[in-house]
């Protein structure tokens, strides 16, 4: 596996394979004839290659038919195989709330409250009627989905920790303090029923997010949480 699953790198993909990926990006799907010509190798080299990519997610194909005889194959990238060029989202979002800071300080934060409601309510029927244990367990299914990479860590009964890997407002909250407080915000109108602390944060020199998680029904146990 070229890949890891969880951290795509283009760097990490072998020279030849790189110039395959990065000649689909420029000029769309392509037949291996026109790949192999591109790159100076056989048909049969970038086939190889190319199985290669296809095996990892990179690549796939589409079947063509141009006039008589057998369909062509197109090679393409797939949404993992475009994942792999960087986008200055975050950068841009940056540029952006700092025109809306300057127009109106206050809508950044409404934004930030809105995009939390807005979540919610997104998954609110997946969380419905659920008792909490099970609630927690299916958020951090919805995390997971959302590309978080949660791990749930569970401390005693009624009582449970949220550890996530990946945090997608990181470079947001490194400017915008409101896009940590959405998150939490979040977790809390989820788990009406529990108390959520962030105890683990990036900007208290954390290497990832943790939330700890306590039954209401429970008794207070103290905590050293930092939110």
């Amino acid at each position: 596996m070229v890949l890891p699953n969880n951290d795509p790198n283009l760097d990490l993909i072998p020279e030849a394979r790189r110039e395959i990926i990065r000649l689909l990006k420029r000029r769309g799907p392509l037949p291996v004839e026109d790949i192999a010509d591109a790159l100076s190798v056989t048909v049969s080299g970038a086939r190889q290659h190319l199985s290669s990519l296809e095996r990892d997610g990179v690549v796939t194909y589409q079947r063509v038919r141009q006039g008589p005889g057998r369909p062509r194959h197109l090679y393409e990238l797939t949404e993992r195989g475009d994942a792999l060029f960087p986008r200055r989202y975050a950068e841009l979002l940056n540029e952006l709330l700092g025109y809306v800071r300057e127009a109106d300080p206050a809508l950044v934060d409404r934004v930030f409250a809105r995009r939390s409601q807005r979540r919610f309510e997104g998954v609110r029927s997946r969380l419905e009627h659920l008792p909490l244990a099970d609630r927690v367990r299916e958020l951090v299914r919805i995390l997971d989905d959302e590309g978080y990479y949660p791990e749930l860590q569970s401390q005693r009964e009624g009582e449970w920790r949220i550890v996530v890997r990946n945090c997608p407002v990181k470079l947001l909250g490194e400017k915008y303090a409101q896009a940590f407080t959405s998150e939490i915000s979040f977790l809390r109108r989820a788990l009406p029923e529990a108390e959520v602390r962030r105890s683990q944060h990036p900007m208290n020199g954390h290497l990832c997010c943790a939330y700890d998680i306590r039954s209401l029904a429970t008794e207070p146990a103290g905590n050293g949480g930092v939110d």
